[in-house]
């Protein structure tokens, strides 16, 4: 979910297309729905509203109307392009009703106060530099006693990003308002919520990006390349040999988030 304009996405045709070769159709963030269900694990989303906020191509948005028997699911996104995947793919599953994608300009989420019972976000708010901002409008459409529960794209502390760091940004060429788990977690206490805990997955995906990197040198090139073209997957390759670096030195460093609104109860 970045803070770009419809006009202008980041995640076009192109990205979809070569992310759904890596990781997985419909996904744009690592893990599949195995590290979704890590992020969810323990929450009982039975019968509950669910806003998947930055839900991309839509792929984790149907995985968890498949899995957990919510009684509706929003997808979210700033981005069109990945807003009509998502639709399409919803589609095609049968998952229409209780399904629904919503797409609008960066800024205040386009709901009520409290709509949702569990907002649920994966790899998307590193693209909102304002994290105070995006976690107040997160407090707001949670229900009291409602839950958040997401992964986020992170760095290890708050000063200026290493020379290996400013690399890898500038070959990933997105929107990323990198902030620690530090920021994060004031940022997340200032707007109200309570039992706020933080996992940092660096050691997980450290492991897995090396995994991906190897892949796309290897037997998943052919398929990445008939997707997008030699090009562009001469750039990912790039871009994941970067992103290696400060994964190995752990500046970068995927965290897990929870926190609770009070007031209420899940049940």
């Amino acid at each position: 979910m970045s803070e770009t304009s419809a006009q202008e996405p980041e995640y076009d045709e192109a990205a979809i297309r070569f992310l759904g070769v890596l990781w997985g159709e419909g996904y744009l963030s690592p893990g599949g729905p195995q590290e979704v269900d890590r992020v969810l694990a323990g929450i009982n989303l039975s019968g509950k509203r669910i806003l998947d906020l930055g839900c991309g191509a839509g792929g984790i948005t149907l995985h968890i109307a498949n899995t957990y028997g919510p009684a509706q699911i929003t997808g979210f996104d700033v981005e069109l392009p990945v807003i009509e995947r998502a639709r399409l793919a919803a589609g095609k599953a049968g998952l229409s009703g209780q399904v629904s994608f919503v797409q609008a300009a960066a800024g205040n989420l386009p709901f009520a106060d409290a709509s949702f019972d569990v907002v649920f976000s994966k790899d998307a708010l590193v693209h909102v530099a304002d994290k105070e901002a995006i976690f107040r409008e997160i407090f707001r459409v949670l229900r009291p006693g409602g839950l958040f529960a997401a992964s986020d794209w992170m760095i290890a502390h708050d000063d200026a990003p290493s020379p290996e760091m400013r690399e890898y940004l500038a070959a990933e060429g997105l929107s990323f308002g990198m902030a620690s788990a530090a920021r994060y977690l004031s940022a997340m206490q200032a707007t109200g919520f309570t039992k706020t805990t933080t996992e940092n997955r660096n050691g997980w995906y450290r492991e897995v990006a090396r995994q991906e990197l190897a892949r796309l040198k290897g037997p998943l090139h052919s398929a990445a390349v008939e997707a997008v073209g030699k090009a562009y997957v001469a750039k990912n390759i790039r871009t994941w040999t970067a992103m290696q670096k400060v994964l190995d030195t752990g500046e970068h460093c995927p965290t897990h988030l929870r926190g609770e609104k009070p007031g209420g109860s899940m049940s």
